[in-house]
């Protein structure tokens, strides 16, 4: 079932609500530049195991509204507080992608962990994707400012360049385009005001306010987030269990698709 919720006068967030009566709920963030489709691998199958599935679309992503401002990373947990408010979610494992999962990391120091008892990080761009002097695990600075140069003069060229770094095993060229036509459905402002918020923001501090028991699932061969990000992760937030995946790239939810559904069924269920 899937509705809105309202985030601020003027702002609508897309939810997908899948099997609300079922006795565990997990609330899904997607990453940059997709929508709550990205997770459509784990939505055809929790809910069959009794799992209440609540996946988002963030805020100039997907069905969601698209509005000129409020892509930093405060606005956006905000945005998942609105939605946990809205459908009074309470215990529930808080799951977040890439970017949805930097996302999820400031939810969770912002507003106390509220309604979370677990958090699960998936391929998150924590603490910080880009390099910084205090921290040189991430991408370059120059590969952000250059994908904030493509959405700006061939958006279409830099999602299919995009494209190829996101996966270790080859999919189908149906499924690569379908993927690509997600990231379409963008608007293109949002879509660099995301990647202007990797180079202004980090998530060092907000790491160690979180309490909740927390899952880091992340692949070895990720090219987007690089997998020092996991370890760093591990390293700051307390009670946290890192997960490597071999033979996997930063869409690990598909390219280890199994393996990854296991991983966090258990978790949910520990």
């Amino acid at each position: 079932m899937g509705y809105y919720v309202t985030a601020e006068p003027n702002v609508k967030l897309y939810v997908e609500d899948l099997n609300p009566g079922g006795n565990k709920t997990i609330l899904l963030v997607h990453g940059w530049p997709g929508n709550h489709n990205l997770f459509e691998y784990q939505l055809n199958q929790l809910p069959k195991l009794g799992y209440r599935c609540v996946a988002m679309d963030c805020r100039g992503f997907g069905l969601s509204d698209k509005p000129w401002s409020g892509y930093d990373y405060d606005r956006l947990a905000d945005d998942v507080r609105a939605v946990i408010d809205a459908l009074q979610l309470k215990n529930i494992t808080l799951g977040g992608h890439s970017t949805g999962g930097a996302i999820c990391i400031r939810y969770m120091a912002r507003h106390k962990g509220y309604g979370v008892s677990k958090l699960a990080l998936f391929a998150a761009a924590a603490p910080s994707l880009i390099q910084r002097p205090y921290f040189p695990y991430g991408l370059q600075k120059k590969a952000v400012l250059d994908i904030i140069q493509g959405t700006y003069q061939d958006r279409p060229k830099m999602l299919r360049g995009f494209g190829e770094t996101i996966f270790y095993h080859r999919v189908s060229a149906p499924f690569s385009d379908w993927i690509f036509q997600l990231g379409l459905q963008a608007a293109s402002w949002s879509t660099a005001a995301i990647a202007n918020t990797w180079l202004k923001e980090e998530l060092f501090d907000d790491m160690e306010k979180i309490d909740a028991p927390t899952l880091i699932l992340h692949g070895l061969n990720d090219k987007v987030c690089l997998f020092p990000l996991a370890i760093a992760q591990n390293k700051g937030i307390r009670n946290s269990k890192l997960v490597p995946l071999k033979q996997c790239g930063h869409f690990l939810f598909y390219d280890q698709m199994e393996r990854f559904n296991q991983e966090l069924i258990a978790f949910t269920q520990d």
